[in-house]
């Protein structure tokens, strides 16, 4: 397997808690990787670290052999590392066609200032064409703050792949999403990805969601990895039905 993210000897305390404890986590080219744990597990701490948003007290991340440990978030999006957050990071107040334009637009200057380019070239024609690659096309001109929660989340992603980034990183992509919805979302976000070369590292606490989608799956418990590999094994270890997820795991499952 060709690795495209590495996380080696990550460790991190806020005060007697530990967040992240010798963790070690890598994710391949093309790969689409499972992250669970329960609440405080350490999940989310670990994608801010990958990102930039935290700095970890010991160990290094690696993007393509370099090591990226130091850098800032917003230096570490121009790589090619993009995420998408468990809340949607959308301008509520415009519209859905106008949220895309600001993320092409970002994506293009290379600044945070996403209305500078927006009306040179093609750029409309770009937005429309990811509007209707995402299924989302219907909603062009509404509200973005207005969108049911599964449409919502999906421009959040739509946005977060504009400049066709290396690597997705999505914090709970079906919270918040009915049933009818989640599975519908999750295909257009793989359909989307399918043939790509983007690496996909995913937190979740919906097993089916998990079960169907990821590669692998990485546990986490108390800031420690408690197993690692192919979802039918490690959500039906025993140690990961008992100390990761407990009864909700296992309602799931049955």
């Amino acid at each position: 397997m060709n690795t495209a993210l590495e996380a080696v000897g990550i460790n991190k305390r806020f005060g007697a808690v530990s967040a992240a404890s010798n963790v070690n986590v890598s994710l391949g080219v093309n790969e689409v990787l499972g992250i669970i744990g329960a609440n405080g597990a350490g999940k989310t701490t670990f994608l801010n670290i990958v990102t930039g948003y935290l700095k970890p007290d010991s160990g290094v991340i690696r993007y393509r052999g370099r090591n990226i440990t130091a850098l800032e978030p917003r230096k570490i999006a121009r790589l090619g590392i993009h995420r998408s957050f468990q809340i949607p990071q959308i301008f509520p107040k415009l519209s859905v066609f106008d949220n895309i334009l600001i993320a092409l637009g970002i994506a293009g200057s290379g600044r945070n200032n996403g209305w500078r380019p927006l009306l040179t070239g093609d750029s409309g024609d770009a937005a429309d064409a990811i509007l209707v690659r995402y299924r989302i096309s219907d909603y062009r001109d509404r509200e973005a703050g207005l969108l049911p929660q599964g449409i919502r989340k999906l421009l959040d992603i739509a946005m977060a792949m504009v400049g066709s980034p290396n690597i997705l990183l999505l914090d709970e992509p079906s919270s918040g999403v009915s049933a009818d919805e989640k599975m519908l979302m999750m295909d257009t976000i793989m359909d989307v990805l399918g043939g790509s070369e983007v690496g996909v590292l995913f937190v979740e606490h919906d097993m089916e969601v998990v079960a169907h989608y990821a590669h692998r799956v990485v546990a986490f418990s108390d800031g420690k990895i408690v197993a690692d590999g192919l979802p039918e094994e490690v959500l039906n270890d025993s140690e990961v039905r008992g100390l990761v997820i407990g009864n909700e795991l296992r309602s799931e499952l049955n």
